[in-house]
C-alpha cells in the first residue's frame, strides 16, 4: 500500500511543537503533529504560569497548552494522539512509525520531543508536583515569597536555582548527597557566600510531606554518613539534578552532545537535511516555554525553506 507523503510531520506537542505546527499550518503545509506523552508537554504538569507574555494575570499550564493546540488546529494542523516508536531517517521521504502500528511518510521532520526532568524517585513527587514540588525555580520561585524552600542537587543548575530562589524565599536549604560538587567553583562560591543559602551535605531526601494537605510541609532527610533520619521544615522542594533529553529515537541518525541533546546549526537544522529540532530536546541552556516557542517558529520557517528549495 502506498503511503501518502506529508509535507511536515512534527513530533511532540509542547510549546515548541505546537508553535511549529501553527507556523507550518499558516504556510499551507498541512502539518501533522504526533502528540506524544504527556500531550502538551511538561507545561501540562505546571499549575500557574506567570512568565509567559500576553497573560498579565497568569494562566494555568494546561489551559495555556490548550490555547496553543486550538490555535494550531484553527489553521489546519492535524493532531494525532499517540507516540512515535521508531523513525527511519536514512530513507527519503522519512518514515515515522507510531505505537498504533501506523506508519507515516514525510518530506520534512520537526523534532520537539522535549526533555524530562530527573526526579528523586519518591512516590510523593508526582502527587505534589506543582503543589510545592518543582523542577523549575524560574517558573515557580515567585509563589514561595518569604517562605522556606529546599533545592536538591550539586551541579551548576542547583546553584543557579538556589541563588535565584534567594530573590523570593527567606531561606534556601541546598541538599546534596556528597561534600564535593559538580558545580563550577564560581557558582559554588556564589552560593556559599549568599547568607540566605544553607548547605545540607551528605544527605538525601527520602520522603516529602504532606500529601494529605496537598502541599509540601516537610522533607525527611537521611544522613548518608550516619544513616540517621531528620526533618527539614520546608514549603517547597526544587529538584535540580538534571534533565534527560527525549532523543533516544534519533541517536542512530542525528548528532547529539555528550548529554544526549540534539545538536543544531544555522537555526534548527540537524546533520540530516530536512530534519529539524526545536525546544528542550536541543536546548540545555534556557529551558523556558517562551524560548521553546521561539525555536518552534524557527523550525517551521527552516522546514518551509527546505521544502521550497527541495521541490522548486
Amino acid at each position: 500500500m502506498n503511503l501518502e507523503t506529508e509535507e511536515i510531520i512534527i513530533i511532540g506537542s509542547g510549546p515548541a511543537g505546537l508553535t511549529a505546527a501553527l507556523y507550518a499550518a499558516r504556510a499551507n503545509l498541512n502539518p501533522v503533529l504526533v502528540e506524544g506523552f504527556p500531550p502538551g508537554g511538561q507545561l501540562t504538569l505546571t499549575t500557574d504560569v506567570e512568565n509567559f507574555p500576553g497573560f498579565p494575570d497568569g494562566i494555568m499550564g494546561p489551559e495555556l497548552m490548550e490555547k496553543f493546540r486550538q490555535q494550531s488546529e484553527k489553521f489546519g494542523t492535524k493532531i494525532i494522539n499517540g507516540e512515535v516508536v521508531n523513525v527511519d531517517l536514512n530513507s527519503y521521504p522519512f518514515l515515522v512509525d507510531l505505537e498504533s502500528k501506523t506508519q507515516l511518510k514525510t518530506n520534512s521532520l520537526i523534532i520537539s520531543t522535549g526533555a524530562s526532568s530527573k526526579m528523586l524517585g519518591l512516590k510523593e513527587e508526582s502527587l505534589l508536583l506543582g503543589k510545592g514540588v518543582s523542577t523549575c525555580a524560574t517558573c515557580d520561585g515567585y509563589f514561595f515569597t518569604d517562605q522556606i524552600v529546599t533545592v536538591v542537587g550539586g551541579g551548576d543548575s542547583a546553584m543557579e536555582e538556589a541563588l535565584f530562589l534567594t530573590k523570593f524565599a527567606k531561606k534556601v536549604f541546598l541538599v546534596h548527597r556528597r561534600e564535593t560538587f559538580r558545580a563550577s567553583k564560581i557558582m559554588l562560591d556564589r552560593a556559599r557566600n549568599n547568607p540566605k543559602i544553607e548547605f545540607v551535605l551528605n544527605s538525601q531526601i527520602v520522603q516529602i510531606d504532606d500529601v494529605d494537605q496537598n502541599k509540601v510541609t516537610n522533607a525527611v532527610l537521611k544522613n548518608l554518613t550516619t544513616n540517621k533520619l531528620s526533618d527539614l521544615k520546608t514549603d517547597a522542594v526544587f529538584i535540580a539534578i538534571g534533565h534527560t533529553p527525549n532523543s533516544q529515537l534519533f541517536k542512530d541518525y542525528l548528532d547529539l552532545n555528550s548529554n544526549g541533546y540534539i545538536l543544531t546549526k544555522e537555526g534548527t537544522k540537524t546533520n540530516i537535511p530536512g530534519v529539524f529540532a526545536c525546544g528542550d530536546v536541543q536546548d540545555w541552556e534556557y529551558r523556558q516555554a517562551i524560548t521553546a516557542s521561539g525555536t518552534g517558529c524557527m523550525a517551521a520557517i527552516d522546514a518551509e525553506r527546505f521544502l521550497a528549495n527541495q521541490f522548486e
